[in-house]
């Protein structure tokens, strides 16, 4: 009996060390280390969490701790993930968001169920709830003066190219009607309190505004924010008919590249550092006095190397304003220095690495429009 332990327990050690099993098949994170026996792919611990939810579907055990019976580990050597996901992957929209093991887990959740519990993405042109260019419901949105959350009709329409929000059911006129080009969405469940907590942020007359929802069921949520992707895919593919799908699904929704606590100080640099919350939005970093405030208090373009910007470690020296923490950082652009100082040494390199991979990237034409409007304006 034992050798044929042995010979299972090498047999599924094999299968595991297969390079097309060395990723998470749900989320892509390293080194899984469980595996779903009635799917055949190999997943990480977060992700089987998920799995576990949906036993009728999925199976899961632990490739090290539990036992495995040889049909078990013969299924797993038949499929694998590479196979697996050849068929629960076969036709997903080039704008459906895709999530990692750094995605929240309302969205992981619901990738996980989108393919192998509604099967979403197994059959070539399905109606999916979130691809038929309109979308319409209640949303739960934050009050800008009260921070109270109250139910408000969204409707998202491609033929109008916009999304629209009403304070009532049968108003007839929307509070806000916002172009779709100009939307981001990201989740934000941490910041909003909520673990479906979405965060809808867009330009008007070119200045940040936030608008922060949440709805109970996180399907809902997630067809809300594919459903936002799918209209600005389509609306950019006219809008930019030469472009590649890749390069349009590349300037969909994105996740802020970093956000936090930072103490600032003014244009005089004497003034007294006042705390604020920073959102790097790619080149705009916009700061505002608390992280829920509908509108930022400022803005700072963060433009390229090549065309005079950097950052540095520290402040310069002789720098007068009172400032509570100690780790400082200066960003320079060609008309100004601007200083800031963050609580802890890792909260100072992080925002040193995000505004480098920003100034290390070319920018786009459209980004020079920004940037003078940034220096009109100022």
């Amino acid at each position: 009996m034992a050798g044929g332990n042995d010979r299972i327990t090498k047999a599924l050690k094999e299968v595991w060390r297969r390079a097309e099993n060395s990723l998470c098949a749900d989320c892509g994170k390293p080194g899984p280390d469980w595996a779903s026996s009635t799917l055949g792919v190999f997943i990480c611990l977060s992700c089987s969490g998920i799995h576990r939810n949906i036993p009728s579907i999925s199976k899961v055990k632990s490739l090290k701790m539990d036992h495995w019976e040889d049909a078990q580990v013969q299924f797993l050597a038949k499929h694998g993930n590479a196979v697996t996901k050849a068929i629960y992957e076969a036709h997903i929209p080039i704008y459906y968001y895709q999530p990692t093991y750094n995605d929240c887990h309302v969205l992981r959740e619901q990738w996980i169920r989108a393919k192998y519990e509604r099967r979403e993405f197994t059959e070539p042109g399905k109606q999916l709830p979130y691809s038929d260019g309109v979308k319409e419901g209640i949303l739960w949105k934050r009050g800008r003066d009260n921070g109270q959350f109250l139910p408000r009709k969204f409707l998202l329409s491609e033929r109008e190219g916009c999304l629209k929000y009403f304070t009532k059911q049968d108003a007839k006129e929307p509070k806000i009607n916002i172009k779709i080009d100009v939307i981001n969405a990201t989740f934000q469940p941490v910041k909003i309190g909520n673990p479906n907590g979405l965060q809808i942020t867009y330009l008007k007359d070119n200045k940040t505004r936030n608008i922060f929802v949440y709805h109970e069921s996180g399907k809902e949520v997630v067809d809300w924010f594919n459903a936002i992707r799918s209209v600005q895919f389509h609306y950019l593919k006219v809008a930019f008919p030469i472009a590649s799908d890749r390069e349009i699904k590349n300037r969909l929704t994105r996740n802020f590249l970093k956000e936090g606590y930072m103490e600032k100080t003014g244009p005089k640099q004497r003034e007294a550092f006042k705390k604020r919350w920073f959102t790097l939005d790619h080149r705009r970093l916009m700061y505002f006095k608390d992280p829920l405030d509908a509108f930022a208090k400022g803005e700072v373009f963060v433009g390229s190397r090549e065309n005079g910007y950097s950052v540095q470690k520290g402040l310069p020296s002789g720098t007068q304003g009172n400032f509570s923490w100690h780790y400082g950082l200066t960003i320079v652009t060609p008309d100004r220095e601007y200083l800031f100082t963050c609580e802890t040494e890792t909260d100072q390199l992080g925002w040193i690495a995000a505004f480098t991979s920003v100034i290390n990237q070319a920018m786009t034409p459209q980004e020079y429009a920004i940037e003078a409007y940034f220096k009109f304006k100022s």
